[in-house]
Formats: C-alpha cells, structure tokens, sequence
C-alpha cells in the first residue's frame, strides 16, 4: 500500500476574504478521499495539532488545520497567539464558521477530494466543531470535550463565548461527541444536558465518556494525558469518519 504523505504550511480564505495561514496533510493518492478540518485547541496552532493533522492523512484523510488566531498573532509563537487571542475574548463564533467553510472550501477543491467533509475539534475546538455542524454542509462533526456548548465560562474566565444549545435544532450531519467523566467544562452534567437537546430534537449522534478521563485527555504532551481514553477515542473516530466521510 503507498503511504506517502504530502504536509504544508499553506494559506487559504477564510471569514470575510481574510487570508489566513493553515496546515495542511494529505495522502499522495489520486482519491477519492474524505476531507477533515481540524480545529485546534485553546493553546493553539501548535505541534501537537499538526501531529494529529498528519495523523488523519496516514489514516487516509486529507486533513487542514486553520490556524484561528492568525489576525491576532500573525507568525508568532502558539502560547503568545493564544494569549493575544484569550485576551480579546477568544475567536467571534461567526468569524470561527468563517474560517472552517474556507478550510472546508480548500478540501473540496482538492483533485482527489469526493466532496464529504468532517470537522474535529479539541477543548474550545469541540465547542467549535459543534457550532460548525450547526451552520455549515458537513457530513461528519467530533466534539472532544468541548465547553460551553451548554454553560456559561466562569465570571472569571477571559472568553466572551456564549452556550450553543438553541443551535441543536439545526444540527445536520451525525455528531461523536468524547468526554471525560472527570472534566468541569464540559461537566457530566453540562454533556448530559446537550444530549437532552439532542434527543428532544432527533439528532443523530452518539457520546462516549471516559472514567478516569479529565479535560484534555487526547493530549500526549499535557499532564491529562490517559492514554487508554485517547487510544479507544482515536479508534471511535476512525470507525465514525470511515461510516460518514468514505464514499
């Protein structure tokens, strides 16, 4: 099986015509393949994402990552991006859709591409994969531990985000969602009162919450690494974007 990969650095549009950078991982085959927009965590734009980027191109994916704090840090470190973003509120929800629609846009544009697109997304990613899924022609979303889709952030919290709930309805493509059973944003609670709205509004989706499992479990360089949750949630992606992106 050839199982070259091509990975860059490139620019794409995103909100408003914006020119913004992104990295990019694909497969050297002539297709068809699946799309995924990656959406990276509150940290940012940083190795660890681009790791997991390429990740999905070995599993057969063309994948982009947009780098979501491009206007407020251009070239910079990702701690400094993500503390120029953290300052000014964190991303605006429309100039976030922005973003993943020319992401998306770039992966269909692709020669190999068969059109079907896919969205995950880590930490404030998850919220945002949830939100993307609501606004944009997906046909797969994965919330990882996504907060404040139901909830506020604490008074003391530097994001000016608002929850997502009322956007259940508009939900439409099959939702993953993957928790920990030790996380406060999302909470138990919180996880349990989206799928409350999911239910109430016949949405397609299915959760996995993890014992032992806090908030950012996925993250082999972070202390809330455990890798039995990240190791059955990588495997629980792969089936889920092998049903809705293949084809």
């Amino acid at each position: 099986m050839y199982d070259a990969l091509l990975a860059e650095t490139i620019t794409l549009t995103g909100h408003g015509g914006d020119l913004i950078e992104a990295y990019s991982a694909r497969p050297l085959v002539p297709g068809p393949t699946g799309g995924v927009v990656v959406i990276h965590h509150m940290p940012g734009y940083d190795a660890a994402t681009k790791e997991i980027t390429r990740w999905f191109a070995a599993e057969g994916y063309a994948a982009v990552c947009p780098n979501l704090y491009s206007r407020e840090a251009p070239g910079a470190d990702p701690d400094d991006a993500a503390a120029a973003a953290r300052a000014q509120g964190g991303v605006p929800d429309a100039r976030l859709i922005g973003d993943v629609a020319g992401a998306a846009r770039y992966l269909r544009g692709l020669t190999s591409a068969n059109q079907r697109v896919g969205t995950i997304g880590y930490c404030s990613g998850g919220r945002q994969s949830f939100l993307a899924a609501c606004s944009l022609d997906l046909q797969a979303a994965v919330d990882c531990y996504g907060a404040f889709v139901a909830g506020r952030p604490p008074e003391d919290s530097p994001l000016a985000v608002e929850p997502l709930l009322h956007l259940t309805k508009d939900l439409n493509c099959p939702l993953l969602g993957l928790f920990g059973a030790e996380d406060q944003h999302p909470s138990p609670a919180e996880t349990a009162e989206l799928e409350q709205e999911l239910r109430r509004h016949g949405k397609d989706y299915t959760f996995h919450t993890y014992e032992g499992a806090g908030h950012g479990f996925f993250a082999v360089d972070r202390p809330g690494y455990r890798p039995q949750a990240a190791g059955e949630g990588r495997q629980r992606v792969v089936e889920f974007f092998g049903r809705h992106l293949n084809g």
